[in-house]
């Protein structure tokens, strides 16, 4: 009998997954030529080998991220790998879920999780950010300045390669500034500036959230205090994204045809598009990162239109949304809801708003 009610609970589970995943990227594919008919079609002819080892590498991708944080963490506490790994799956299926409000859930599980202070994790998540955008920055950069042949010609494509050169630029000069002020903070000390700042704790809006994020920096930077520190970093953040360039590479020779000559620098090209996709809009297109990386294939790399719909969705389904086969089961076996979800969101936003962090909350009712 116990069997037969597993057997229910998991196939529950499955369905509710499935089911929230088709939810979810009913409105969020914003490629004009898609179809999910078309994009089935196209899946029956791949290599579904490929794909299952992309998928089985995005979860190892999330592992590298969790021993990134361990690593952070090692001057706060010691939390436990397989917690912040599961906490990671859950935090990044929040983000699928509730969108850019999604985004402060991970932080808030782990610190509930591990018992530690949420200033701290939100710190190493500002921390993790910066490290992020500096390997955006960086696969950016190597693959415009050293990989000028893979610009097709056309005047449509010197269009939109000026438009990623001042993108980049921009990424470059932003992360130039982040660096320096960490420079700054280490050399000048945190508590002076924070000091500086702590009047603007207490009012509302723009100026609480910069003192918080401020705040933010000052704890993150504890993870770093020595070169060793700062060089597994970015060991771990090498290999993390080298695995996310070698995913893009997998994913397209598994359709055949001209996605599969996309070599390491191309999947380069078409990463650096899809980061900076997810994060600003486009001229005449708007956001996404299936746009941008239907853009980068079939402008940059000579795909054409059918196959680079195909492929930009399905990198989006098993680089993003692939979380969630794992992430909502693991929320739902921890008792969250979307609703108590949102109302963390909706708190932390508030709270954001203040320059402070809700509190870690308490266990919720299973």
């Amino acid at each position: 009998m116990r069997g037969s009610l597993r057997k229910i609970l998991l196939a529950v589970v499955v369905v509710a997954v499935l089911g929230a995943l088709l939810y979810r990227a009913r409105d969020a594919i914003g490629l004009k030529d898609f179809s999910w008919a078309s994009l089935g079609e196209t899946l029956r002819n791949a290599n579904w080998w490929l794909l299952l080892l992309s998928l089985a590498a995005i979860y190892f991708a999330f592992l590298l991220r969790s021993l990134r944080w361990v690593r952070f963490c090692r001057y706060m506490g010691k939390p436990g790998l397989w917690s912040v790994y599961r906490s990671t799956l859950a935090g990044f299926a929040a983000i699928f879920l509730l969108g850019r409000a999604g985004e402060p859930i991970r932080p808030i599980l782990i610190a509930r999780k591990e018992k530690m202070p949420i200033s701290s994790m939100f710190g190493i998540y500002v921390l993790e950010r910066l490290f992020d955008a500096g390997s955006t920055v960086v696969i950016a950069g190597i693959t415009l300045l050293l990989f000028p042949h893979l610009v097709a010609a056309g005047s449509e494509s010197a269009r939109w390669l000026a438009v990623a050169r001042t993108t980049g630029t921009t990424l470059l000069l932003g992360l130039i500034a982040a660096v320096a002020f960490l420079i700054y903070f280490r050399l000048h000390g945190a508590q002076a500036m924070e000091r500086r700042l702590e009047s603007w704790k207490t009012h509302h809006g723009w100026r609480a959230r910069i003192a918080g994020i401020f705040g933010g920096f000052s704890e993150g930077l504890q993870a770093i205090r020595t070169a060793a520190d700062l060089a597994i970093a970015l060991a771990y953040s090498a290999v993390h994204w080298t695995l996310i360039v070698l995913i893009y590479v997998w994913i397209s020779h598994s359709f055949g045809g001209r996605l599969a000559t996309v070599d390491m620098p191309g999947a380069m090209l078409v990463l650096a598009f899809s980061m900076v996709g997810s994060t600003v809009q486009l001229p005449g297109v708007g956001g996404g990162s299936q746009v941008a990386c239907y853009i980068a294939l079939t402008l940059f790399l000579g795909v054409e239109s059918g196959p680079a719909v195909a492929a930009a969705v399905v990198i989006w389904l098993i680089t993003f949304a692939g979380s969630t086969l794992a992430g909502i089961p693991l929320l739902m076996h921890e008792g969250w809801s979307m609703g108590e979800l949102r109302r963390m969101a909706r708190a932390e936003a508030e709270a954001e708003a203040s320059g402070t962090h809700i509190p870690a909350p308490p266990e919720p009712h299973r």
